[in-house]
This record gives structure tokens, sequence and C-alpha cells, in this order.
């Protein structure tokens, strides 16, 4: 009758120290939430610094080298250089499908 009572302290006692272990200010599930977010700012500081490295090399390019700002000036402002001659070859409209299946079936 005795064994029942110590066995009951006993399990007591032992959810009472697996308390803090699993629902504590310093738990298992608490640092493994702060693993998880450790993890997604670690990817997320590599794609900021590609992007970074991208930008920096931009950044020479543009302070060291005409190339890049007369490659900007064309392709964003649509300029050109002094004495250079601009050439637009338009082509002509693509026709409907219905049209060209037609067309080909009359000259067959």
């Amino acid at each position: 009758m005795l064994l029942r009572p110590v066995t009951l302290i006993l399990i007591a006692v032992i959810l009472l120290l697996q308390y803090p272990l699993w629902l504590g200010k310093g738990s298992w599930l608490k640092v493994w939430d702060i693993d998880r977010q450790v993890e997604a700012q670690k990817q997320l500081n590599q794609q900021t610094q590609l992007r970074n490295a991208s930008l920096d090399a931009e950044v020479r390019d543009l302070k060291n080298g005409t190339e890049a700002i007369e490659e900007r000036a064309r392709s964003d402002l649509g300029m050109i250089k002094r004495d250079e001659v601009f050439f637009q070859i338009v082509g002509q409209p693509a026709l409907p499908a219905s049209s060209v299946v037609a067309g080909k079936a009359a000259t067959h």
C-alpha cells in the first residue's frame, strides 16, 4: 500500500522536472523554432549577398568604364553616338493563321 503513493510522487517529480525541458523558457520546442528561424534568415542573407554582389559589380562597371554607361543609354534611353547611323528594320505584319491556311489551300 505504501508503494503506490511513492510511485505517484516519483512520477509527479519526474513530470515537474520534465516541464522546463519541454515547455519552459529554454525548452526544446523554442530551441527548435529559433533554429528554424536562423536557417530561414541564413537563406535570406545568402540571397541578399548575391544581389549585393551583382549591384557592386554594376557600380564598379559604371565608375570605371564608359561601356556600361553606353549600354544603359542605348538600351534604356534609346540613345545613339554622335556620327552613328541608326537603322530600324520593320518586318511585315504577321497574317492571321486562318488566312495563311486559306491561302495555301487556294494555291494548291
